[in-house]
């Protein structure tokens, strides 16, 4: 059996991802065998594996930081928000229903413990470590109960935990603390110590907060993490432009020709693989922001609609806030849009919808001789193919099924002009393609941009990666992290009061009536193995049809 670890947070966003992605490039770097894994993922960043599952961009990410291929069994369970109050359930890469939070919350998470945990032997079975990344925070004290990703998988696997404190938010002490003591005695046991992220300044002016902290809990401090700028990943959520750090702060490189290059990315609701916009981002002389107001799409050389989990919410806010508008001139002048997915649905002529939002016929704006209707099954491809003269792959996750009825065709789907449409995801990662569309794009924009011949995306993710090792392995204690990871948390860590309130009595999952214990919802078939993972155990979710 291999070893392994739990990284967790004292929050959101504290610092999971990366911290996990560090440590999994810093173990293969020094020859062992690892797997990253995250029982249940909430994200509307998702790929496709090979075997054709869905998992979160995070994990795929991890995966790559660990040098192998993703896999379904790291992200058995990915929840898909398609509105405030439910989400689309994705159990071992395919999708089994829609349901409410209270509902998942209510008691069907419980039924998915067995299922991970099957998935996360497997992986131990075959790598030498394993490094989970947590959800939230440990002491979401509300939902311990029916908790599978956090204390409830560490636990079920004897993990130690790591927990990670942002600094830069303030209150890191007081986070540490405070999450521990409000986790219960056999939690606690497992909550081997502590990670600080994102710091600025002399680490000797911390030194004293983190003697006290040893004091106060039995726990060290396994590093400092030092902020760094540009640290780009795939993110769960957030309008990132992850391969220059976040939109704000991105430090555009001088172009390689005359002119920079303007994206203006539409912010659309449930906005899905934003992470498509990152090659772009990448490349010198191109400016990315994302806008959601018409007047930010007059200056931009090219308007990109993204992919999104609300195709007509999409749309209805296009036209809400006159972006629609804005579009219908931009094509009327041979200036460039292109749309990506659901971006690419609302450019069609009409999209029938009676699966995602069920508002039946729709109207779309009518760029692209296109028509779109929803199925129940999803669509999860790796399609391959040429465009523009050059290579190209990517990866389709979509229920609009588009039938194409003129213009030049593009990858899946057509061009009319200036104005493109695919549901390939990932396309502007196939360099010379990229190229060669940016080029399109320039020429049609007027603009004497050119693209820069030698900007290699994959390289400059490794580049990346490698940078998220380096900050372990350069200010992390990486013996002490290897003992955990080898040899469990240590024993007699001290209990830390109060410790977990008294439980809730469990309440009736909402909506059972009905339902049984079997995939349902919009996607009524059963959910199809991954080839590569063991039949799974019989352990299913029950499903509800969203409101």
């Amino acid at each position: 059996m291999s070893g392994g670890l739990l990284v967790a947070g004292t929050t959101s966003d504290a610092g999971k991802s990366v911290v996990t992605a560090g440590i999994c490039r810093w173990l293969v770097r020094r020859g062992v065998k690892v797997a990253p894994f995250k029982a249940q993922n909430m994200s509307l960043n998702s790929f496709v594996t090979r075997e054709g599952a869905e998992i979160g961009r995070a994990q795929a990410m991890q995966a790559q930081a660990a040098r192998v291929e993703p896999s379904a069994l790291m992200n058995p369970v990915l929840l898909k928000p398609g509105g405030d109050r439910s989400s689309q359930v994705v159990l071992m890469g395919k999708p089994v229903g829609e349901m409410s939070a209270r509902g998942y919350h209510g008691g069907r998470q419980e039924a998915l413990l067995g299922t991970v945990t099957d998935c996360l032997e497997q992986l131990r079975s075959t790598y030498d470590a394993v490094i989970c990344e947590g959800a939230g925070s440990p002491a979401e004290i509300n939902l311990r109960r029916t908790d599978i990703v956090n204390m409830g998988i560490a636990r079920a696997a004897r993990f130690p935990v790591l927990v990670v404190g942002d600094i830069d938010r303030g209150g890191v002490f007081a986070s540490f603390f405070g999450t521990t003591a409000l986790l219960s005695p056999e939690d606690q046991s497992l909550v081997a110590g502590y990670l600080v992220n994102k710091f600025r300044g002399d680490v000797s002016l911390l030194e004293p907060g983190l003697d006290m902290l040893l004091g106060l809990t039995g726990r060290q401090t396994y590093g400092v993490l030092p902020y760094a700028h540009g640290l780009g990943i795939d993110e769960e959520d957030g309008l990132r432009v992850s391969m220059r750090g976040t939109v704000r702060e991105s430090v555009v490189a001088p172009p390689h020709g005359e002119d920079v290059l303007r994206v203006a990315v539409c912010a659309v609701p449930l906005m899905s693989n934003f992470t498509d916009v990152d090659a772009l981002a990448a490349e010198p002389g191109v400016v990315v922001r994302f806008v959601d107001r018409a007047e930010e799409l007059v200056d931009a050389d090219l308007v990109i609609v993204p992919g999104t989990r609300g195709t007509v919410k999409a749309l209805a806010w296009l036209r809400e806030r006159g972006l629609a508008d804005a579009l219908l001139r931009r094509a009327a002048e041979g200036r460039p849009v292109l749309g990506i997915c659901g971006g690419f649905q609302v450019l069609g002529e009409r999209i029938e919808d009676d699966v995602e939002s069920r508002a039946g016929l729709v109207d779309g704006l009518g760029l692209l001789p296109v028509r779109v209707r929803f199925g129940r099954e999803k669509v999860l491809e790796r399609p391959v193919g040429t465009a523009l003269g050059e290579p190209v792959k990517g990866y389709e996750i979509h229920h609009g099924v588009a039938e194409v009825r003129g213009g030049e065709p593009f990858l899946d789907g057509c061009r009319v002009g200036a104005v493109w449409g695919t549901h390939w995801h990932g396309s502007l990662e196939s360099d010379a393609f990229r190229r060669a569309f940016l080029t399109e794009v320039a020429r049609a924009a007027g603009r004497r941009f050119t693209a820069a011949p030698d900007t290699s995306f994959g390289a400059l993710r490794e580049e990346q990666l490698d940078r998220l090792g380096d900050l372990i392995e350069e200010h992390a204690d990486t013996d002490a992290l290897w003992r955990l990871i080898e040899n469990g948390a240590p024993v007699g860590l001290p209990f830390i009061p109060p410790g977990a309130p008294p439980a809730p009595a469990p309440r009736a999952p909402e909506g059972l009536e009905g339902h049984s214990l079997a995939p349902g919802g919009p996607d009524p078939a059963p959910p199809r193995e991954p080839a590569a993972a063991r039949p799974a155990p019989a352990h299913v979710i029950a499903t509800e049809e969203a409101p």
